[in-house]
């Protein structure tokens, strides 16, 4: 039995808005006992994404978080002790854990607890080779159905789920244009990931900006926040053109209802597709997505940088992070080294 203190942090209040500090509580109690079908696990890393809200944000008794109880992220982790079967002590691994030290788990759940492949790193296994790298690359290749020459164009693109599907866009030969917030950002994606353009959604036209750098039209939009963004864009799609849902990062935290896009007529005079998804459609084919995104990071051909920050007591400012175009890269919080 594992003795010490186990710190978490709790809902306080749901969000209106907003998301931060306010939202949470911090609590300290005993590391729970190891149970038969179950095993305890020290959080090492935990991952942030903006659907995280979607959480916290809706008052019901179907809710995934309840007040009071604690707030979650996907996560690797190490075995502590282990009474589950398949699990021993010592092992990485990946799955859905609360924001604490010590989580107890019978290994399923939203998502269900597997072992990270020996050789990869934490940061990796919750990044480009985790949920985040799986959005990029079954979006855009079962959805987006990319060919070499065609336009691409993708929002939050200097974000986790967006900067590694502008680059697998570029492996396949196609132009990519990304959409972000701030100059740093646009620089990062034309000089180090060799993006073809980028449009900072702060300084500029959008509509404008899409209307210069895809004079053709876009082939592959690859939507990651939603509301006047994606008007835009589908105002610029290209005669059967496809469009990817994988994120609406600025509705989440709408106080009013936002309206639909107005240029979804383009769909129909273009001949267009527009389709949502979840990585997790296509779990069963994550070692395929698994050996092809480790072969381009070995060639060089992928780039994966992640923006850490340090410290259990520090998650709900992290979360809040996601909301505010703060974050380069993949962002992660870092709990503990392996054991």
């Amino acid at each position: 039995m594992v003795e010490g203190t186990n710190r978490r942090w709790l809902l306080a209040r749901r969000p209106t808005g907003t998301v931060g500090p306010d939202n949470f509580r911090w609590s300290e109690g005993p590391i729970p006992r190891v149970e038969e079908g179950k095993a305890l696990v020290r959080n090492l890393w935990l991952s942030f994404d903006p659907t995280q809200y979607l959480l916290i944000a809706h008052d019901s008794p179907s809710s995934p978080v309840q007040i009071g109880g604690a707030m979650s992220s996907i996560a690797v982790a190490q075995v502590v002790e282990s009474r589950l079967p398949g699990f021993a002590p010592g092992d990485l691994v990946h799955g859905h854990f609360a924001w604490e030290d010590y989580t107890l788990t019978d290994g399923s759940g939203f998502l269900p607890m597997f072992r990270v492949a020996p050789g990869v790193p934490p940061n990796l296994a919750l990044g480009v080779l985790g949920y985040t790298g799986m959005a990029a690359y079954f979006g855009l290749l079962e959805i987006g159905r990319p060919k070499a020459g065609e336009t691409f164009v993708v929002s939050a693109a200097a974000g986790g789920v967006g900067s590694i599907a502008g680059q697998i866009a570029k492996i396949h030969g196609m132009r990519a244009i990304g959409i972000a917030g701030g100059k740093q950002k646009c620089d990062w994606l034309v000089k180090e990931l060799g993006f073809d353009g980028a449009i900072d959604h702060r300084a500029g036209n959008v509509g404008a900006e899409l209307g210069r750098l895809c004079p053709d039209g876009i082939d592959v939009y690859f939507d990651n926040v939603g509301g006047p963004i994606l008007d835009e864009a589908l105002a610029h799609l290209r005669r059967k053109g496809r469009v990817v849902i994988c994120g609406i990062t600025s509705l989440y935290t709408a106080t009013t209802a936002a309206p639909g896009p107005s240029n979804y007529t383009a769909l129909v005079m273009e001949r267009g597709r527009m389709e949502g998804f979840f990585a997790a459609d296509y779990v069963e084919r994550f070692p395929e997505a698994r050996t092809a995104l480790t072969g381009w990071l070995s060639e060089g051909r992928l780039k994966s940088r992640e923006d850490v920050v340090e410290g259990l007591e520090k998650a709900p400012e992290t979360l809040a992070r996601m909301f505010t175009g703060s974050n380069v890269g993949k962002q992660l919080l870092r709990i503990a080294d392996p054991g």
